[in-house]
């Protein structure tokens, strides 16, 4: 019978040399741990002696403990009886489960509304801002700088106008497409975004789960809150997923995870992520300070890390930070497709195209680069990039033949059908979707994604009647007059390094 510790007798253990959590009801010795946890021992000793469970089970894996830590290390159960009260903060509205207080919000709270009430995508944030806790919340909304650049996503398809047409019979619509040769029922999809365990506990797999009931994509994020072999499982059969790679300092991490995603037949393509070199500020998450929030969601078996020298990150710098800890910064065209290629056979899609010069010079890479995805990274890397439709205008008006070379997918600030349509025709194979289901994933779980799903496809199909598309394909520049954005796309002088690239001009 093993032994039942109390409260006091953990708090005694909260040195490198004598390092205990509570996790689950259990204590748990992880000295042995502290040299090899990705994310750096301070971390660890930051919960050493606390019930750590709220700041551990969002952000690691299940089975990460039984993967990481020999069976010893499980001491034996707590006296819950021991435990400290848990006191509730004055800044969060009625507990840890509600979302951040605004300072607009009058003394009487208006009544939630059910997923059902959910009209829009903003209906569904707002629920969502509701349920999640302060730190959530903070990681999900929160962008570079002064959110210029994530305002700025949404706001420019205000801009650009549609022109319905009339006398088209619009009894029949389908948002069927394909993206990379495999069919899918909607033409946008799940873009990668970590940390859906934040929100709620359905997580990823749950996202994948409403992705199979409407045929939608998914690509699963290097940063998930569970593994891609758990995110696939009961994947229907058709079911398309992308893996995300950010690129590790320590090469060897990123094969190993490489041969795993290859195993897994519902992954179609490895989506190379460009756009974030370096983390961004993110002011919103950084304000968390919640010591979670510099935990490293890279786990020893997610990484497959066996490494002891990893790198201590900084202090502060919020969950979004805190993701980029050993990610690569020397990436270049020269050395890291071929470094790529090597070791995985699936398309790749590069995402982070943020100009034209890139674009061109993407579409010289053929058949290695099967697709771009055109993104700033939700706004979250370098504030005041520009929106992804500025860079499908700027490709359209000086080196078009990449629409025709590559498939070119946009993601950033969608929040209505309209938007979908808008990108779909000015050439966009797809439309990526990013904090919504992040959002929605908090509003209701794995319901509250379906209803995303559901808001958003109704919409999508709406603007193509009007307009008089009966197919994704149908749709084409003549639908839309973008001239009040056209002002502002970039008109000045080539790139140095574009010399010699052959591409079309005005």
């Amino acid at each position: 019978m093993p032994k039942t510790y109390t409260f006091d007798e953990v708090q005694q253990h909260r040195t490198p040399d004598s390092c205990w959590v509570i996790l689950y009801g259990n204590v748990y010795d992880v000295t042995s741990f502290l040299p090899s946890h990705p994310g750096g021992s301070k971390i660890v000793l930051q919960l050493s002696g606390t019930d750590a469970t709220e700041e551990y089970d969002p952000i690691h894996p299940p089975g990460t403990l039984e993967d990481s830590l020999p069976p010893e290390a499980k001491l034996g159960p707590i006296d819950e009886s021991t435990l400290p009260k848990e006191e509730k903060a004055p800044t969060e509205d009625g507990g840890s489960n509600k979302g951040p207080k605004k300072e607009q919000e009058v003394e009487v709270e208006e009544e939630i509304m059910s997923l059902e009430e959910c009209l829009n995508l903003d209906d569904i944030e707002k629920v969502a801002t509701r349920n999640i806790n302060r730190k959530a919340w903070g990681y999900y909304y929160s962008a570079g700088d002064d959110l210029i650049s994530k305002t700025l996503n949404n706001t420019v398809y205000r801009n650009i106008l549609l022109r319905p047409r009339i006398f088209i019979d619009c009894t029949h619509c389908s948002t069927a497409t394909r993206f990379l040769g495999q069919e899918v029922n909607l033409p946008f999809y799940v873009a990668p975004a970590a940390m859906a365990r934040l929100g709620h506990s359905d997580g990823e797999h749950g996202i994948a789960q409403a992705c199979a009931k409407f045929g939608a994509m998914q690509l699963i994020s290097n940063n998930a809150s569970q593994t891609p072999e758990q995110i696939v499982a009961d994947a229907k059969e058709g079911q398309v997923f992308g893996w995300q790679i950010y690129v590790q300092t320590d090469r060897k991490k990123s094969e190993d995870m490489l041969k795993r995603i290859n195993k897994l037949k519902a992954v179609k393509f490895i989506c190379l992520t460009l756009d974030a070199p370096v983390p961004g500020k993110r002011e919103h998450d950084e304000r968390s300070k919640n010591v979670a929030s510099n935990l490293s969601v890279r786990s020893a078996i997610q990484e497959g890390s066996t490494s002891t020298t990893t790198p201590e990150p900084e202090t502060g710098g919020g969950v979004g930070k805190s993701l980029f800890a050993g990610t690569a910064p020397d990436l270049t065209w020269r050395s890291t497709l071929p470094w790529l290629r090597k070791h995985t056979d699936l398309p790749i899609v590069l995402k982070g195209v943020q100009t034209h010069e890139d674009a061109c010079i993407a579409s010289q890479h053929t058949p290695q680069v099967s697709g771009i995805m055109l993104s700033n990274h939700g706004g979250r890397a370098m504030d005041t990039a520009p929106p992804s439709i500025h860079t499908l205008l700027e490709i359209r008006k000086y080196c078009p033949e990449v629409l025709e070379k590559l498939e070119v997918y946009v993601d950033g600030g969608i929040k209505r059908g309209t938007d979908v349509v808008k990108a779909l025709c000015l050439g966009a194979t797809g439309v990526g979707l990013g904090r919504a289901p992040l959002f929605a994933n908090g509003a209701g779980g794995k319901e509250g994604v379906e209803r995303m799903f559901e808001i958003l496809k109704a919409e999508t199909e709406t603007a193509m009647r009007l307009l008089g598309a009966e197919k994704v394909s149908d749709l084409g520049p003549w639908h839309v007059n973008t001239r009040a954005v056209e002002r502002d796309i970039y008109d000045g002088m080539e790139a140095p390094d574009m010399e010699g690239w052959a591409r079309s001009k005005l």
